[in-house]
C-alpha cells in the first residue's frame, strides 16, 4: 500500500517557483517551501535536445532588467491555475524514492514557470512519453499553456545510481528516453502502476548509494556545514573521495549541494514571513560578503534575493 499526502494546491510558501523537493534517510516529509517536485522534471527532451512544443523547457537568460512582472507569480495568484499532489512511496521503495508528484494546470495565456534545481533525478510522464531527467545544475523556465499535467517520480539524492547502472553524472543537465533505463513502463501512469514497474526493477541494496543519501541528509540537517572540507571531515572521508562519491551517485558535486541547501535556508525564512537582514544572513550562510551571496543566489534562482522575495 502506498501512503499519500492529502490532495492540495501548491503551498503558499513556494510562490510560483517550481522546486525539486529534498528528502533523505532521516528526512521523510516534504518541505513546505520545496514541495514542487515536478519542477525540475518537465523533461520533453531526448538526447539532450529540447522538444519544440508548448511545454518546452528553456534555459533562463542570465540577465535581469527592469521588465514588468507577471502578476500571476505574485501574491500566490498562481494558486488559481495549478494543482499539486505528492503521494509518498510504499515502504518497499522508500529506500529509493523520495515521493511521487502529480501536477495539473490550466492557463488561458502562457505562463513562464520558474524552475529551481535540487539534487534529485526524476522520472516523468507527460502526453504519452516518459523521460529520465538528470540533476540540473541551474535554473530553467517551463512554459505552461492550456490545460495539461504531468506525473513524476522524485528519486532520493544518491539513490538512482542502482537503476542507471552508470555514473549519475553522465545524465546531469540531460534528459533521456525512460525506456533506456526502464522496461514495461505504464501507458497510464499512477502511483500504483509506476510502483509496480519500479518494484519489478528494484535493484539490490547498494551501501554506497545509502552513504551518499545519508551525506546529503547531513547537509540538509546541519546548516552550519558550509564548506566541503568540513563535510568531508564529518563524513569520515577525504575531500577527493567525497567528490568521487557525489559524481558517481548524486550527479553533481558536494560544493553545489551545500550551496543549494544553504540557499534553501533563505526561502525557508521568506516562507515564514521573516524580516531578513541580507548582510547578516550572508555571513551566517558562510559567505565572505553580501556580494558573493547575491551572486550565488542569482545564479541559482535567476533573480536577486530582493526580487525573489517579492513572490512572498
Amino acid at each position: 500500500m502506498w501512503r499519500a499526502t492529502s490532495s492540495c494546491t501548491y503551498s503558499n510558501s513556494v510562490h510560483g517557483v517550481g522546486a525539486s523537493s529534498w528528502s533523505g534517510s532521516t528526512v521523510r516529509t516534504i518541505s513546505s517551501s520545496g514541495v514542487a517536485a515536478w519542477a525540475m522534471c518537465f523533461a520533453d527532451m531526448a538526447s539532450g535536445k529540447p522538444a519544440r512544443d508548448p511545454g518546452r523547457l528553456e534555459q533562463t537568460p542570465r540577465r535581469l532588467g527592469p521588465v514588468p512582472r507577471d502578476t500571476r507569480e505574485l501574491g500566490s495568484a498562481w494558486l488559481t491555475y495549478q494543482r499539486h499532489d505528492f503521494p509518498l512511496p510504499s515502504p518497499e521503495l522508500e529506500r529509493y524514492v523520495s515521493y511521487y508528484w502529480d501536477v495539473s494546470w490550466d492557463y488561458a495565456e502562457p505562463y513562464r514557470q520558474k524552475i529551481v534545481p535540487y539534487p534529485n533525478v526524476h522520472l516523468t510522464f507527460q502526453d504519452g512519453a516518459a523521460y529520465v531527467r538528470g540533476v540540473a545544475s541551474g535554473h530553467q523556465t517551463k512554459v505552461l499553456a492550456g490545460r495539461s499535467g504531468v506525473f513524476g517520480v522524485a528519486f532520493r539524492p544518491g539513490c538512482f545510481r542502482p537503476f542507471l547502472h552508470a555514473s549519475v553524472s553522465t545524465i546531469t543537465d540531460r534528459s533521456l528516453d525512460a525506456r533506456e533505463v526502464f522496461t514495461d513502463l505504464p501507458d497510464r501512469p499512477s502511483v500504483e502502476t509506476v510502483e509496480r514497474c519500479l518494484l519489478a526493477r528494484r535493484p539490490a541494496p547498494d551501501p554506497r548509494a545509502d552513504e551518499a543519501a545519508d551525506i546529503v541528509s547531513m547537509i540538509v540537517a546541519k546548516p552550519d556545514l558550509t564548506r566541503v572540507d568540513d563535510l568531508a571531515h564529518a563524513s569520515g572521508m577525504s575531500v577527493r573521495g567525497l567528490q568521487r562519491l557525489f559524481a558517481e551517485y548524486v550527479g553533481i558535486g558536494p560544493k553545489w549541494v551545500i550551496r543549494r541547501y544553504r540557499l534553501h535556508e533563505v526561502t525557508e525564512r521568506l516562507a515564514k514571513g521573516a524580516e531578513i537582514d541580507w548582510a547578516s544572513l550572508a555571513v551566517e550562510l558562510g559567505y565572505a560578503d553580501q556580494a558573493h551571496f547575491v551572486r550565488d543566489f542569482k545564479e541559482m534562482f535567476g533573480e536577486t534575493p530582493t526580487w525573489y522575495a517579492a513572490r512572498y
